[in-house]
């Protein structure tokens, strides 16, 4: 039974900090940029997140690739 994956869709999630709490810890938002090309590099969604979010205030935390596949069973 031979299973292919098949792309569905992509999308390029930045965690940011978005100020500072009444008792000091760090406020962390989310924001999901969705219609990613499945085929773009890594570097070039990073790149991107950053120059993004380097319009605002908010510095960047972390950024994560969501790839969504269908698992179609050739058999």
């Amino acid at each position: 039974m031979a299973v292919t994956p098949l792309p569905l869709k992509a999308a390029l999630v930045v965690f940011f900090q978005a100020g500072i709490s009444p008792s000091g810890a760090p406020i962390i938002k989310k924001k999901t940029l969705g219609n990613v090309r499945f085929d773009a590099a890594e570097q070039d969604l990073y790149d991107v997140a950053h120059a993004l979010f380097s319009l605002t205030d908010y510095p960047v935390l972390d950024v994560v690739l969501r790839k969504e596949y269908d698992l179609v069973d050739e058999g």
